[in-house]
């Protein structure tokens, strides 16, 4: 099969720690062909929806000194359509913008003769954010606002301790944590929704169990996978990998998979398909759908070939599909 995978730009991949260079290892490995492009990378000729990828071969070697060394060799450009890969893999981080939302108009062209993972209409529906509010009865106490007053009026009704993040964030930017009493309050918040209230904030309830960890349990078609435990630093409030926050084995409780059996109907008609729960202390804070990480931290602490699982299930939805 010949696997498209839509991203930022190879140099940028962290080959010892992301997660779409797993999936591309785990494709060539079941002999599958690897092609990279950007999304402006995508044109529409007479109605048909084409592509500029260059074919890519990816390798990982174990070492002598008993580590691994990885690689990619990535050939020339070629102008193509998009309906003759048998699958798109949308891997771009966000931010979500025009641009981004404009690639998924693009390629729900070509959704009837092409699997997309995730769904374009699906991505463009589900806010990071705001699409967890669908499953509001496992989340924290939640306030989203543009008014710096009610946010102040949240806070103190919940005990006077928050988090607040913007909309459109990732990897933990932009995400602070809100004291009623901080004498920086009013510029934390307006940093997030602006002074006079000017963007859209989420204002979540602090869960002391944050300075445990936040853990990720990654889903295929509405069935976990696996999990990994981001730990904070111990200077830092924010969990995430990019800021410092380091990865343990964790497993998923059955409380968690409760909420999993009640999140996955409505995912799987949304068409997101590889997906990332964040959880903190029992608690849903996030729906990670654009490109959810964490495969290889839970391969190392499971010894378990997760890429290859999500890989042979897109080999089993694909076949499905009309050519």
């Amino acid at each position: 099969m010949r696997f498209l995978f839509l991203m930022d730009p190879m140099r940028t991949v962290a080959t010892a720690k992301d997660t779409t260079f797993a999936f591309m290892l785990a494709a060539a490995a079941r002999g599958h062909e690897c092609f990279h492009a950007q999304p402006l990378d995508l044109d529409v000729n007479q109605g048909v929806l084409e592509v500029r990828a260059a074919p890519l071969e990816v390798f990982r070697r174990d070492t002598q000194s008993g580590g691994i060394d990885d690689g990619w060799k990535i050939g020339d450009v070629a102008r193509g359509k998009v309906a003759d890969y048998d699958v798109v893999m949308i891997r771009k981080d966000p931010p979500f913008d025009a641009t981004y939302a404009y690639m998924t108009q693009l390629l729900e062209t070509v959704r009837e003769h092409t699997l997309i993972v995730n769904d374009p209409q699906g991505l463009r529906d589900a806010n990071e954010k705001l699409y967890t509010l669908h499953f509001s009865k496992w989340m924290p106490r939640t306030l989203v606002t543009a008014s710096p007053k009610r946010v102040r009026e949240f806070v103190e009704e919940i005990g006077g301790r928050a988090v607040i993040k913007p909309l459109d964030g990732m990897a933990g930017a932009g995400v602070f944590l809100l004291n009623a009493d901080d004498r920086n309050f009013n510029a934390i918040v307006e940093a997030t929704i602006g002074e006079y209230g000017t963007r859209f904030g989420m204002v979540q309830e602090f869960l002391p169990a944050a300075r445990v960890g936040d853990k990720r349990i990654l889903l295929i078609d509405g069935e976990p996978l696996g999990a990994i435990l981001r730990v904070p630093a111990e200077n830092e409030a924010r969990a995430n990998l990019h800021t410092g926050g380091t990865a343990a084995a964790v497993p998923i409780t059955a409380e968690e998979r409760a909420m999993i059996a009640d999140l996955a109907p409505r995912l799987k008609a949304d068409g997101l398909y590889f997906v990332g729960l964040d959880v903190i202390g029992g608690k849903l804070t996030e729906v990670n759908v654009t490109s959810p990480t964490g495969i290889q931290q839970m391969m190392r602490f499971d010894g378990v070939d997760y890429a290859g699982r999500v890989v042979e299930w897109i080999e089993k939805r694909a076949k499905k599909r009309p050519r």
